[in-house]
């Protein structure tokens, strides 16, 4: 009981970086993957397979190699810095997420059936209407189940960033065991607990988010 009473306060100082990062690469993440999967359907060339070069880089490469090649590679090489460690971690996560969230965007767009968007074009609607009041609405309601299951692994990819020197949960927890080496297997259970009830959350949001998705394909 002492150990523990010595280390959750420890954990508890990386607790406010680790929500930090994961709200702020969530959000990011999401704005991405939807204009990214926006880009994927657009009728330029250019714009789908730039995009889709993007993609395809990010999703065949290791987050970790993506967060040290911005954090190191980028500043080197190109003179480009990113800012502070959080940033670096932030973009890393987000633009690693958001390549694989954005083909969920444009699979969940391309599911709506082709009769919504006629009916919206007999009522004279332009396309950014037939978009955004017919065809947006119900794509947003399918890919919600996805997106509660991306952000429950964003919030496990924020221990990653410990390795840029960001204190988070991680980070903490590392520091106290590199000093107190015969606690290590306590340091690392109460760490699983941490991200454990970080989780509960984020799952409970996304089983409310699939029976909400259900709903709706069957009211169709």
């Amino acid at each position: 009981m002492d150990a523990i009473k010595e280390i959750v306060p420890v954990l508890a100082k990386g607790l406010n970086v680790t929500i930090t990062v994961l709200i702020a690469a969530a959000i990011l993440s999401y704005i991405l993957a939807f204009i990214a999967g926006l880009c994927r359907l657009s009728k330029n060339v250019f714009i789908r397979k730039f995009t889709g070069f993007y993609i395809e880089v990010f999703r065949g490469t290791s987050l970790i190699v993506q967060l040290f090649w911005l954090y190191y590679a980028l500043p080197t090489l190109f003179g480009i810095n990113l800012g502070s460690e959080f940033w670096v971690g932030v973009i890393a996560i987000a633009l690693n997420y958001a390549a694989y969230m954005s083909e969920i965007v444009r699979g969940s767009i391309l599911s709506v059936s082709d009769g919504q968007s006629e009916a919206a074009t007999a009522l004279n609607m332009s396309s950014f209407q037939r978009m955004r009041l017919i065809i947006l609405p119900q794509a947003v309601r399918m890919m919600l189940p996805e997106f509660g299951n991306y952000l429950i692994q964003m919030l496990k990819a924020t221990s990653l960033v410990s390795l840029i020197s960001l204190h988070d949960i991680l980070y903490q927890g590392d520091i106290f065991r590199s000093s107190n080496l015969a606690l290590a297997p306590t340091v690392y259970f109460i760490m699983l607990i941490f991200y454990f009830i970080l989780a509960l959350p984020l799952i409970w949001l996304t089983r409310k988010a699939e029976v909400f998705s259900k709903k709706g394909v069957a009211s169709e």
